[in-house]
């Protein structure tokens, strides 16, 4: 199917206006932009609300129900929408702007939140209250997530997307470790419903912030007009653009197999080690550390993203997810939660941003509804599926299978991709040369750290071409 004019009149990447004046280190430099600075404190607020939110809601249908299976139910519920309607996300965000859009969707979570939390509070809430509230708030997210991932592009321009969406899953797994932990505190202290009612105020909070943002200087937004067929174009694209087939290939592999961590950690702090609320807030704020890192790391890269340097990364976090389903203790299993939520957020980066970047603007909205449909769906089927095997075969035995078939999987489509591109497997190990001494800035205080170039420095197995090989 031939291209429309419209997506290749549009399909060199959008640039920021004018030179703005470098104030911010490199790992820091997508906020230079005042809009995108609104914009990351919205994040800040949204996101370690909804990590309450998160935690308090699967803790409190386990407590309602005693049941894993009900647990992943509920991610399933909150993920089925992808699903359902995930495509018309994309087409809705490409066609209206996108500030208006999140205005609107934030304020529906606001009132999903509070509606949770005056049933809880006032001891009538029911399991199924919770999972209707579950499928609300993801079919709110499946209109809410396309636009804003478009709509940080067009605040920052194509030359600080990839730094803004590092930024982005740093603050996201920050306040995993904020988030949590406040939740476990109330949740000890007051009971969830406060979680349920904290999110509502913080969820209204972001919609004043993004009312801030002043739409005269942002990026021009790129918004496709009303028309036949746009749903099918952006499918069509996706076919053609083998880069982004693949990496929306690997996100679908991640969402059925590895990413369904709130279903597995409340299985292991209840089942094999016994902990409670208390280990399974700890175990989320551990694997959030480890996701910190990955994105704080990942904001210095410079080096341009390869599908061939990023495949690597699933295929190590299915390993590290079978090696921590054996593991004897809890602090064990809680070390290499870091390491899985390193690799975790490292290889959703690396895939988010080379998905973004590749993508023509004109289409950017429907290809990243795509995307995400394909990751959270992933996790709505993956989700109960998860939950039946841990409360019928074993949390241990069911981790190691879905670890062990996420690197089998990745594995293989590695081979299959460079079959179809004529390249080859090398195995080596990283230089020095490889690594640089950059400056982080936070206010007063600078922070002096070594990081990889690039992803494709930190893992031993490299796809290259047949006609060079070479180690990393």
């Amino acid at each position: 199917m031939p291209s429309s004019p419209s997506v290749d009149r549009l399909s060199t990447p959008i640039r920021a206006r004018g030179d703005i004046p470098r104030r911010w280190p490199n790992s820091l430099a997508a906020l230079e932009v005042r809009n995108y600075r609104l914009f990351l404190v919205a994040q800040v607020l949204g996101c370690t609300g909804g990590w309450m939110q998160r935690i308090a809601q699967d803790w409190m249908v386990l407590q309602l129900t005693g049941s894993v299976a009900a647990v992943g139910l509920t991610v399933a519920l909150q993920f089925a929408p992808f699903l359902i309607f995930g495509l018309f996300g994309g087409v809705i965000a490409d066609r209206y702007d996108k500030r208006k859009i999140m205005l609107i969707t934030q304020s529906l979570v606001a009132s999903c939140a509070l509606v949770l939390g005056v049933l809880a509070v006032t001891g009538q809430v029911q399991v199924w209250h919770v999972y209707v509230i579950a499928f609300v708030l993801g079919t709110v997210v499946v209109i809410d997530s396309p636009a804003r991932q478009v709509f940080v592009s067009e605040l920052v321009g194509a030359q600080h997307i990839r730094n803004a969406v590092s930024l982005n899953s740093s603050v996201f797994q920050g306040a995993g470790l904020i988030g949590p932990a406040i939740a476990g505190i109330l949740i000890g202290g007051v009971g969830l419903g406060w979680a349920f009612m904290i999110n509502s105020v913080a969820a209204g909070l972001v919609v004043g912030v993004i009312a801030m943002i002043k739409p005269a200087v942002t990026q021009l937004p790129t918004v496709a007009n009303r028309a036949r067929g746009q749903l099918r174009e952006g499918l069509a694209y996706i076919r053609r653009t083998s880069e982004v087939g693949w990496a929306i290939g690997l996100a679908g592999v991640a969402g059925v197999f590895a990413m369904n961590m709130p279903v597995v950690l409340s299985a292991f702090a209840e089942k094999e080690f016994q902990l409670g609320v208390g280990g399974y807030t700890t175990f989320n704020s551990l694997n959030a550390i480890g996701a910190l890192t990955g994105a704080l790391l990942s904001a210095g890269g410079h080096r341009q993203l390869r599908l061939r340097n990023i495949v690597p990364l699933l295929a190590g976090l299915g390993l590290l997810q079978a090696v921590a389903s054996h593991l004897p203790s809890a602090w064990m299993f809680g070390a290499v939660l870091v390491m899985c939520g390193l690799t975790s957020l490292t290889f959703l980066i690396a895939a988010n941003t080379l998905v973004q970047t590749t993508a023509a603007p004109a289409v950017r909205g429907r290809v990243m509804a795509v995307y995400t449909l394909v990751l959270m769906g992933g996790q709505a089927i993956g989700g109960p599926l998860l939950g039946w095997s841990m409360d019928n075969v074993g949390p241990r035995t069911t981790m190691l299978i879905t670890g062990s078939v996420t690197a089998v999987l990745a594995t293989t489509m590695m081979l299959l991709m460079a079959r179809a591109s004529r390249l080859t497997l090398s195995v080596g190990r990283p230089r020095w040369s490889d690594f640089h001494l950059s400056t982080v800035r936070l206010g007063a205080l600078r922070f002096r750290t070594v990081t990889p170039a690039s992803v494709r420095d930190w893992v031993p197995l490299h796809i290259v071409p047949r006609t060079r090989r070479r180690t990393a």
